[in-house]
């Protein structure tokens, strides 16, 4: 059973102890007959807060056992020897910065090296039962800078990503692009700050970069 359903079912199962009680107080329709007016309100709201914050919060974490991932990640990529890759393009390994925006049933990844950038288009958290690791996919399109077009034209992708646990620090993955190139990924977590908006911005707060 998958989280959706689970919270689904567990929504079901609520409403319906909930009914039962009253009626079985002898309290509906009459005393209590104006809350249902506030009920669909708060559904909504609480929707929204699970999705944001509390699927994350420590005893509600455990028990959705999907990885937090948001914030900014080091990913150093190592592209394979047979990869297609231009005359005077880089064979790596190459550093970018991944951005990481995630709710619990939503997930956006923006990548960025000195010369492009990746945003994902579709991205999936599968998370097994009774499982320490998931997996995350993103589909994604890549758009380099200008000056590099002529050498790198816009491409599409494919990555998926290995993390262990519920608040990984380090993670392991492989990409795959239409230009018939691919590679191997490993990511460390800087931050969980996700305000970086540039390749450079990103880089000042990398300590391995700071330090060299």
């Amino acid at each position: 059973m998958n989280s959706a359903t689970s919270l689904r079912s567990g929504a079901t199962i609520a409403a319906t102890l909930y009914t039962v009680i009253l009626v079985g107080l002898g309290l509906y329709p009459s005393q209590f007959r104006y809350l249902f007016v506030y009920i669909p309100a708060a559904v909504g709201y609480g929707v929204v807060v699970f999705d944001k914050w509390a699927w994350r919060w420590p005893a509600i974490h455990r028990l959705t056992g999907r990885p937090w991932v948001t914030g900014t990640w080091r990913v150093v990529l190592s592209p394979s020897p047979d990869s297609h890759i231009p005359k005077g393009g880089n064979r790596g390994p190459i550093t970018a910065y991944m951005t990481i925006e995630q709710t619990f049933w939503s997930l956006h990844a923006t990548l960025r090296t000195k010369e492009s950038t990746s945003r994902s288009s579709n991205a999936t958290v599968g998370s097994p039962e009774n499982s320490g690791t998931a997996e995350i996919g993103f589909l994604y399109d890549n758009t380099p800078r200008v000056q590099h077009q002529r050498r790198s034209p816009r491409h599409e992708g494919a990555c998926r990503t290995t993390v262990t646990g519920l608040t990984p620090r380090t993670a392991t993955g492989h990409y795959y692009t239409s230009r018939f190139t691919a590679g191997d990924m490993d990511f460390t977590l800087l931050n969980r700050s996700t305000s970086y908006g540039t390749y450079s911005e990103a880089q000042a707060v990398d300590p391995k970069h700071t330090r060299s």
